[in-house]
């Protein structure tokens, strides 16, 4: 055994397993497996052009070099980052913890408990914080949140102003650069004029339904917007505000002032840089506008005994459901960043909050009476952390980079400083010694930080916050490690057991992959810093967009889409710019098969094309010739087809090239959904379907991890013809030479976490990539053939065999009164997270075990599945006390005096022998859903809010 072999610590199924294996699938090898499962005709020839893979030791090695090539200068950029101090509580137990980090989405919420409870801290956080009424669970980054409050300020237009399609949006002039690209980027296909201006000039015409305003200022400027809140109020005009988070400790919250809609970013609540992400992007609103509110909501809801119980509120408003009609294509938060940032507030409470926002802002206050001292002018007559001063910027800059310091600098006689958390008086002092040097003049140190202060009486807040107890017992590092220590309990991730979960890769994340993630040489580095400070993270992204050029075949990369929704916009926008160059305006329409993800039209409609679906054959594949005939139909306007492949119901489909062709026939280009990659990498290509871009689910094929709904990141890859649309960045520029505008706020996007896709492709190399791919095709196949003697499996391909993912149809257990939900319930107590539930067919479960699942796991579920199936086949429709409709058993219920079941308490807790030795116990019952619907409470209320 070779074990320095990172390949064979990352596939579980062992050389002595396969011929089981084989012989219980019915082939003789793996080869005649892969035969029989990808057509023949778009099989890669030859292998990945990649490196030698590297050992874990040698990459661990290989990544302490690279780092050491990136400067870590003290940040005083600002421009929404700022230099954070992750509290070690928090780094060790949640952001270095697999119990955490490889967590799914919450869709089962009885076993999600511990991350609603977090994530609901969060959202309480930002309520309080902004003096809205009710916020989400995260978005992605500030620019992409402030795009989404446009969007939704679209969607609550007054009857008239759509009557009259009124939509001029105004946008601050002091607005961060980077969040005005990202909404030019969305406004612009749906049809939103930007106007960009000074708002105290703005002159409220009844033409614009909404405007955007920076609180403070990018440079610093603190503005009382009260009055321009109120104008636009009288004209039907509403207001989004994006504020700094931390500043709202001591200014007037937007939402007193009347604000509609706040925006911002969490980062500086305890999330390191990382040269651009990942980060929790907040969004706050009114409740009036929850039904339009993108992304997710937690809330409060109760259980079948009546117990609090937390849950996805609202899910009606979610884009995979709303397709096409959908204001947002939103389906990842950033729930990873969301808990860490929440539990910052818990850490702290609100008196630690103001002391901090208090010593950030007494640096700032101090560095500017100083820097008067030195006849070096501040011209922001409020601020709270950033100040703005007259001097030679270039001179400045040489001076300051050579002690390794970063201003930034609007232009050539001003520049901009702000400060943050890890701001001491001793780097006041090296910034007097600074610009001392650049005006001619003696240096002199302070020794105390003033007690004066530069925000208006008038902006001073006034409001209590975060006065729940949460927030103020848990200020000793004992107490919040036993607190996140019992969150965590209450969760299932892949530390315990497989999550096998269709569509949605939930893969190893090895911890070789996820250590560089704590370096301070990697985490510490703004995004916006000179590129030339950045060299280890410069080599590290375009060696990974390479590696991803030849997994995809295709001749361009951008990382900056930070989820995998982000991933289909850019590609369409890319696309719709691709026509555009040629003079083609008119090709906008979308060819999306009716199985396609609920992403897809959401994101087609969000790049402003029509939407036309075409029919999917019973066996589950397109109909080509509904396709063939739309195609022709709409040849004159096609821009697009986006399809998803293997498809979405987990077979490769024969056709394909024939499908691609039709539509380069008509003049439209082919959108690949990279949702299934882990059946493509190394064994064919989006290239060689014939497809020009795709998409790729970083934590999906290249093991990101999910967080528990998030970071994700969701790069394109581009054959040559959309290379120069990829799209750039207003401070550091990248992309093509005919670049979109911004699709998220970071030039790379959440380039900290592309280190471990990078260290999963350079440990695995061509061989383990393709070796990936064949067993998790293997095990697919294998659970397939254990499985479809007791469950029908919906399709499959034209040899009988499964891609990386199979549909179990459990349509006819309701004769019994069985439902797929009863199923998804009842394996919580057999301890398994429930394969994906009525996706893509309703009453169906998706089941996708990945390469990382060893024999004994898979096993492990089968049994649980057929078990399960002998419970259904011994259920009754009208048969209301049933093991299956009563799970999951919880161990209150299991161990409570009285026991009224028809069934005994082992086998409620206890169905199979392995069970015993590592039970994972739900901690609430089945959640009442339309309860929490009618009474939705989304923040860390009293008691009485929810009974």
């Amino acid at each position: 055994m070779r074990t320095d072999a990172f390949a064979l610590r990352h596939l579980g199924p062992r050389e002595t397993d396969l011929n089981q294996m084989f012989k219980t699938i019915g082939v003789a090898n793996l080869d005649q497996l892969i035969f029989e499962t990808i057509p023949n005709d778009i099989r890669l020839k030859n292998d990945l052009n990649l490196d030698a893979p590297m050992t874990e030791y040698e990459y661990l090695s290989h990544i302490q070099e690279l780092g050491k090539k990136n400067k870590i200068f003290k940040s005083y950029i600002g421009l929404g980052y700022h230099p954070a101090i992750v509290p070690a509580v928090i780094q060790r137990n949640i952001f270095e913890n697999p119990g955490w980090y490889t967590a799914y989405t919450p869709y089962q919420a009885e076993i999600a408990q511990g991350r609603l409870e977090a994530i609901l801290n969060f959202q309480t956080t930002v309520i309080e914080l902004t003096g809205m009424e009710i916020a989400n669970a995260s978005l992605l980054d500030e620019g992409t949140a402030a795009a989404e409050a446009m969007a939704l300020l679209l969607d609550v237009r007054t009857r008239d102003q759509k009557k009259n399609n009124v939509n001029k949006f105004f946008v601050s002039e002091e607005i961060l650069p980077q969040t005005l690209s990202v909404l030019q980027t969305r406004a612009t296909p749906l049809q939103i004029e930007l106007v960009v201006g000074n708002h105290e000039t703005f002159d409220f015409s009844t033409e614009f339904f909404g405007a955007m305003l920076q609180y403070p200022g990018k440079y610093g400027q603190v503005y009382d917007y009260t009055g321009f809140i109120a104008k636009a109020a009288e004209k039907e005009i509403k207001v989004a505000v994006a504020a700094d988070i931390l500043s709202l400790t001591k200014l007037t919250p937007p939402g007193e002032m009347g604000a509609a809609v706040v925006v911002g970013t969490t980062q500086r609540f305890g999330i390191p840089m990382g040269y651009g992400g990942p980060h929790a992007g907040y969004f706050a609103t009114k409740e009036e506008y929850k039904r339009s509110m993108p992304g997710r909501i937690i809330g409060v809801s109760i259980d079948t005994d009546g117990n609090r119980a937390l849950r996805m509120a609202l899910g009606t408003r979610e884009q995979h459901i709303k397709r096409e009609k959908a204001t947002s294509n939103i389906c990842t938060a950033q729930v990873l960043l969301a808990v860490m940032a929440g539990m910052y507030a818990v850490f702290h409470g609100p008196k630690g909050l103001q002391y901090i926002a208090n010593k950030v802002h007494a640096s700032a206050v101090t560095t500017a009476d100083a820097l008067n001292k030195l006849g070096v002018y501040q011209t922001n007559t409020a601020f709270f952390d950033t100040i703005l001063v007259k001097a030679d910027a270039h001179k400045v800059k040489a001076i300051a980079e050579k002690h390794e310091v970063n201003f930034f600098y609007p232009d050539a006689e001003t520049i901009s400083i702000s400060f943050n958390e890890t701001t001491s008086i001793g780097d006041i002092n090296q910034i007097i010694a600074i610009f001392a040097a650049a005006t001619g003049k003696e240096t002199f140190t302070i020794t105390e930080l003033t007690a004066d202060t530069m925000v208006p009486a008038n902006l001073v807040r006034k409001s209590a916050f975060l006065q729940y107890d949460v927030f103020n017992n848990h200020h000793s590092e004992s107490q919040l490690m036993r607190y996140i220590k019992k969150l965590e309990r209450k969760d299932l991730s892949l530390n315990h057991s497989m999550i096998s979960l269709g569509s949605c890769t939930m893969k190893l994340n090895a911890a070789a992959e996820m250590l560089p993630l704590s370096m301070a040489k990697w985490n510490s580095i703004h995004p916006f810093a000179p590129v030339e400070q950045a060299e280890g993270y410069q080599i590290m992204l375009k060696k990974l967009e390479q590696q991803l050029n030849v997994v995809t075949g295709f001749q361009g990369t951008t990382l900056q889409p930070n989820s995998g929704a982000q991933g289909e916009y850019a590609g369409l926008m890319a696309i719709r710019a691709y026509h555009l160059s040629r003079g083609d305006h008119h090709r906008n329409v979308c060819i999306i098969p009716a199985s396609a993800h609920g992403t897809n039209p959401a994101s087609a409609a969000m790049a402003g094309m029509e939407i036309i679906v075409t029919k999917t054959m019973e066996n589950g594949n397109i109909d080509v010739e509904d396709l063939r005939a739309k195609a022709i139909e709409h040849a004159a306007n096609l821009s697009a087809l986006m399809v998803t492949y293997p498809s979405t119901h987990g077979v490769f489909e024969s056709a394909i090239i024939e499908i691609t062709n039709i539509i380069h026939e008509n003049g439209g280009l082919v959108y690949m959904d990279g949702a299934n990659m882990n059946a493509q990498v190394g064994l064919t290509n989006p290239a060689t379907i014939g497809a020009d871009v795709c998409h790729l689910n970083l934590h999906k094929t290249f093991a990101i991890p999910h967080g528990g709904g998030g970071p994700g990141v969701g790069p394109i890859c581009v054959n040559e013809k959309l290379v120069p649309f990829l799209p750039t960045n207003p401070i550091i520029p990248v992309g093509g030479d005919q670049a979109i505008t911004a699709i998220s706020s970071a030039p790379y996007g959440s380039a900290l976490v592309c280190l471990i896709s990078y260290g999963y492709i350079t440990m695995l190399g061509a061989e383990g990539l393709t070796n990936a791919t064949k067993y998790a095709i293997l095990n697919a196949n294998y659970m397939k053939a254990r499985l479809e003697a007791h469950y029908p499996v919906l399709y499959s391909g034209e040899m009988g065999r499964a891609a990386h993912e199979m549909i179990l149809d459990c349509r006819a257990f309701e004769e019994k009164g069985i439902k797929v939900t009863d199923i998804a319930k009842r394996l919580m107590d057999y301890g398994f997270h429930a394969p994906t539930v009525s996706f893509p067919v309703a009453g169906t479960l998706m089941i996708e075990p990945t390469e990382s699942e060893d024999v004994a796991e898979l096993d492990r579920f089968c049994e649980a599945m057929i078990a399960i199936r002998k419970e259904i086949d011994a259920s009754h429709k009208d048969e209301v006390n049933n093991i299956l409709r009563n799970a999951p058993h919880t161990l209150t219920k299991v161990t409570a005096n009285e026991w009224m079941y028809p069934y005994t308490r082992e086998q409620a807790a206890y169905p199979l022998d392995y069970i015993a030795e590592n039970k994972f116990w739900p901690t609430v019952r089945r959640i009442d859903e339309a309860y929490g619907d009618r009474n939705l409470v989304c923040s860390c209320a009293p008691i009485e809010a929810y009974m």
